[in-house]
């Protein structure tokens, strides 16, 4: 064969270029402000991001700007639906820990302390090994695919940690102070509201932050009963990595992303913390 000429460094960087505008990939692998908006909008391989409803090109129009940023291929719905799983699956055991501490603790009732073990040795019981009857129970009640199903699956693992730290925080507070609440005429719903409530905020903002962080960055739940009809922000950042590759400026993007909540929320209690789990980790 004869003598074939070499393309020069300039050349080939040029139709690497090419190729890769062919292909759909931005050329800018650098951590831009475009990457950022890629991984909100859900990047479709084309030169822009912020495109028009219906004919595909670049359009200040804020309804379709909208419609892009809550993209299903984007960021923007699975943050929404992260958001929608993690507060109510924050909120519940909290709620329903804070009841069943204060009922352990103030309460005299036959097989309190038996309860209570069993309840606290639940902590034990591997989260993988009742995905599957439980995703039964699931398609027989209708609840695969929905919310409330990740809410209740949260709620019951998050529960037996909770009562555990709640019971410990609220078995330590002065008895004389609730005591005198009850002879004022306080009821026990109103001394758990007026009295245990505010002065519990520290276990409460520990107990926060850690259901918070296991919900938010949890993937094999909302996999195993979400999916991809309401996918969250995790499934959506692992579909990110497919057996073609990934963008990996994008991949970035998006976990940068995922973190600005937690890091906003653990900095904003961090205060109440260590008070939290200093406070509830002895009783005594």
């Amino acid at each position: 064969m004869g003598d074939q000429e070499i393309p020069t460094a300039q050349e080939a960087a040029d139709i690497t270029v090419h190729l890769r505008s062919l292909s759909g990939i931005r050329t800018e692998g650098n951590l831009t402000y475009s990457n950022y908006v890629d991984a909100i909008v859900g990047y479709r391989g084309t030169n822009t991001y912020l495109a028009d409803c219906e004919e595909g090109v670049q359009s200040p129009d804020l309804s379709c700007t909208i419609r892009d940023v809550f993209n299903p291929r984007g960021m923007g719905r699975a943050f929404l639906n992260s958001l929608a799983v993690t507060l109510p699956a924050t909120f519940l055991p909290i709620l329903f820990a804070g009841l069943a501490a204060y009922a352990f603790s103030w309460f005299s009732f036959p097989g309190r302390y038996l309860l209570f073990a069993i309840l606290v040795g639940l902590q034990v019981v591997p989260l993988q090994m009742t995905l599957v009857p439980i995703s039964r129970i699931y398609a027989d009640l209708n609840l695969n695919g929905t919310f409330l199903g990740v809410w209740l699956f949260h709620t019951g693992f998050g529960m037996p940690y909770a009562i555990y730290l709640m019971f410990n925080f609220i078995g330590s507070l002065p008895r004389d102070l609730l005591e005198s609440a009850y002879l004022d005429g306080a009821s026990h719903w109103t001394a758990f509201r007026r009295l245990v409530i505010p002065l519990a905020m520290p276990a409460i903002a520990s107990l926060a932050i850690f259901q918070f962080l296991w919900v938010w960055n949890d993937l094999l739940v909302a996999l195993v009963f979400l999916g991809g009809r309401n996918p969250v922000m995790t499934y959506q950042i692992s579909n990110m990595v497919t057996s073609l590759g990934a963008g990996w400026h994008l991949l970035t993007a998006a976990a940068f992303l995922s973190m600005l909540l937690p890091m906003v929320i653990f900095f904003f209690m961090q205060r109440y913390f260590i008070r939290g789990m200093l406070a509830g980790a002895v009783k005594g």
